[in-house]
């Protein structure tokens, strides 16, 4: 799809041999944060390296705690790690998303930063969040890697914080063709932080000032982004029209438990990156659905990260553990059709009525 101006976009890159903090990469930043309404926007190399890059701008390090839910990849705490500080798992709530309880009950006097999760294409409630933070004095990090095109009362995913953070996978609604990434602020202090911590601790006179990292998005990245950017809303409007068929195709199962529908609640909107569904019996739903032609995913390999317990993980999270045994991905992009839709509903609705 679009793949004659993701041509022309690369071949003006390739011609003018322009890679590294070109005007691609200036204009996609531009184009971001106006996108999501952050005064500065920073594109870097994925989307991990964004978290690291946006905790070390905030002052979050060693000794630190920083909260974050279990459900999540395992790139949300290995950035937390890699920044120098504790991850400290918390549940999730009905909408899989970081239970803002759980947060609460999770403070320690080592407590630095809260790290939400916007998953599937859905904002958490932010504005508890922001009352328990600045309740206790904590920073707000976002990883709102599933997150574009989402918000909460009107404000994007990612710009609650004192930074958000994205990915830009190519799995993502705003994929690229590899591994891409970005940080938005409003604070202008921290976004010059990022724009050294980005580039090798350099600033805009070429001297290194503080040790920083080489995480800088690549210009035919940004020129792909660019692109997909055009689409962006088209792309949105699509997944929401999925997510609808489905709602109504769906309801009156019992056995499974589906996320809100697109007109839930005025607070909401949602993107829709995926199609998280809660079923009985998930296992054998998705055996006889891949049987029939259907193809599902479960998030991060059927693992949420307080899993891993050679990383030294050590929580007691039966919430989390009990999504995990019915969570399952239905399949939601703009490539499949209605009738696709459709057989996809009809397969469900066979498995359970047998």
């Amino acid at each position: 799809m679009y793949a004659d101006e993701y041509r022309v976009a690369m071949d003006v890159v390739l011609n003018r041999g322009a890679f590294i903090l070109q005007s691609e990469n200036r204009e996609f930043d531009q184009n971001l944060a106006k996108y999501v309404g952050s005064k500065y926007a920073y594109g870097v190399g994925n989307g991990t390296d964004a978290i690291i890059i946006a905790l070390r701008a905030a002052g979050v390090g060693q000794g630190d705690e920083v909260i974050l839910p279990s459900h999540t990849y395992i790139a949300t705490a290995a950035s937390v790690h890699f920044a120098g500080a504790t991850p400290v798992l918390v549940e999730c709530g009905t909408d899989h998303l970081i239970d803002p309880e759980a947060i609460e009950s999770a403070i320690t006097s080592r407590s630095k930063c809260i790290l939400p999760v916007q998953l599937n294409g859905r904002t958490a409630n932010m504005e508890a969040i922001e009352q328990i933070a600045k309740k206790h004095g904590l920073v707000i990090v976002e990883d709102a890697a599933q997150g574009v095109g989402s918000s909460f009362k009107g404000r994007a995913a990612g710009t609650f914080g004192i930074a958000g953070t994205y990915s830009f996978f190519p799995a993502k609604i705003l994929g690229s063709f590899g591994d891409a990434g970005a940080i938005v602020t409003n604070d202008e202090k921290i976004g010059q932080r990022i724009s050294l911590l980005r580039d090798h601790g350099r600033n805009e006179e070429g001297n290194v000032v503080a040790w920083g990292l080489n995480s800088r998005l690549d210009n035919l990245q940004a020129a792909v982004l660019l692109t997909r950017m055009k689409h962006l809303d088209k792309e949105i409007a699509r997944r929401r029209e999925i997510a609808s068929m489905y709602q109504e195709g769906l309801q009156g199962i019992s056995e499974l438990l589906l996320p809100p529908g697109p007109n839930a609640s005025p607070d909401h909107f949602d993107s829709y990156q995926n199609y998280e569904i809660e079923a009985e019996r998930r296992d054998d739903l998705k055996k006889f659905l891949l049987d029939n032609g259907v193809g599902t995913l479960i998030q991060w390999n059927g693992s949420p990260i307080h899993w891993f317990k050679d990383l030294g993980f050590n929580v007691n999270l039966p919430i989390t553990d009990e999504l995990f045994k019915r969570c399952l991905l239905l399949p939601i992009n703009s490539m499949l059709t209605n009738l696709e839709v459709e057989i996809v509903i009809e397969e469900v609705r066979r498995f359970y009525r047998s």
